[in-house]
């Protein structure tokens, strides 16, 4: 009779290993002198959990969800440290040493306050996004950012030498940003950013933490995390996705970017305005043409895998990935966005891979090789931005 117990306890083990927390903790040293480095800030990539080192150099990270995380360390005159870390029920213990950072003298760019003024309207659009939610969003210190715009490249490029500050107060949120790199591609309609950052929860009343918990729930259902997540759990259809190959072709009428930042160099060096401005023009065309959905929908086993490393998958996939969240409608136009006809205007986006395959883990999070976003999770902004840890009600 004890024999099916035994098979129950087997089955569950794993989802109790699963709901434990787990623990990292370490002293911060200078790798010169090798004297501890009180006050400063440790804490986990896109999560919420952050702390800062005693007088000794001590920290202690508690109450992680299992997972794979960057761990950061930064303070003031040391180069910033990096960690991946994979976090299960067993305590991880840390001795950290931090590079003095050699002063670097800044390039000089020579701009007006219209001109600063001008990107940073550019880069907060881009930042902070342009939704409900975003009118709830303030950058507190937007004078840490250093901001130059390329004209003949046409990029926006952003970083910032410490924490850039900024509250949600649409989703209860207080984010601090180490900004290492931000560029706006008006060529290629590409955002790329290099960040790290860790969340603070507002303090507020019952009725504000509602409010919060409720805009929370929306942020997350639809995402990309979501959508990880179950994939991993095996439950697309149950959590509304549904996932396509996608064949496209690249339009032969538009040329590749390179060639047009070459053509508008070209051109505004020998003032042709009337010829630089045909090549905008051609920038702005869709980049693909004939494009098709490979029917019925795939299955969760054709394309994820279980990585080497305990807690982490793979996800692969032939050409393009088009995913489908029938549970929003998106109906914001993209002249690069491929919608069947017979197809409601649901929340579309489209995953293409630069490698063989994509890691994440249990989180829902891209560790390595994240692939390029198309689509609604492309829009997705600081003002739905959700830390990595986040658990939403069970429905």
């Amino acid at each position: 009779m004890r024999f099916p117990w035994l098979i129950l306890i087997c089955l569950f083990f794993p989802f109790a290993v699963l709901a434990q927390s787990g623990v990292i903790s370490g002293v911060v040293t200078s790798a010169d002198s090798k004297k501890t480095l009180p006050r400063a800030s440790v804490f986990l990539s896109n999560s919420a959990v952050g702390s800062a080192t005693n007088e000794e150099g001590r920290f202690m990270l508690s109450g992680i969800r299992p997972g794979q995380y960057t761990l950061v360390v930064s303070i003031l005159g040391f180069e910033q440290y990096t960690k991946t870390i994979l976090v299960g029920r067993e305590p991880v213990k840390l001795d950290i040493e931090l590079t003095p950072k050699p002063l670097m003298l800044r390039e000089v760019v020579i701009s007006s306050s219209a001109d600063w003024k001008k990107n940073y309207e550019a880069f907060r659009k881009e930042f902070i996004g342009s939704d409900e939610n975003a009118k709830e969003c303030t950058i507190i210190n937007p004078h840490v950012l250093n901001l130059t715009y390329n004209p003949t490249k046409q990029v926006l490029h952003a970083d910032a030498d410490e924490f850039l500050v900024v509250e949600n107060k649409a989703l209860g949120y207080r984010v601090k940003f180490l900004l290492n790199d931000f560029n706006i591609d008006h060529i290629s309609n590409i955002v790329s950013r290099e960040w790290k950052q860790v969340f603070e929860e507002l303090p507020g009343n019952e009725a504000q933490k509602k409010k919060w918990h409720e805009k929370r729930e929306a942020a997350y259902y639809g995402s990309a995390m979501h959508f990880l997540r179950s994939l991993y759990a095996d439950k697309l259809a149950d959590e509304g996705f549904q996932i396509y190959h996608l064949r496209r072709s690249i339009n032969p009428m538009r040329p590749d970017d390179q060639v047009i930042r070459q053509k508008l160099v070209w051109f505004r060096d020998h003032h042709m305005v009337d010829s630089g401005n045909y090549y905008i023009g051609l920038a702005k065309m869709s980049k693909y043409h004939s494009e098709s959905l490979v029917k019925p929908p795939l299955f969760t086993f054709e394309v994820l895998m279980r990585d080497e490393q305990q807690g982490l998958f793979d996800i692969h996939f032939q050409n393009y990935l088009y995913v489908v969240y029938t549970k929003k409608t998106d109906d914001v136009y993209n002249k690069d966005l491929y919608r069947p006809i017979d197809m409601p205007n649901y929340a579309v986006s489209v995953l293409t891979l630069s490698t063989p395959y994509a890691i994440f883990d249990m989180n829902g999070i891209f560790v390595a090789n994240a692939p390029l976003v198309e689509g609604t999770w492309a829009m997705d902004r600081f003002s739905e931005l959700l830390p990595v840890d986040y658990v939403p009600d069970q429905k």
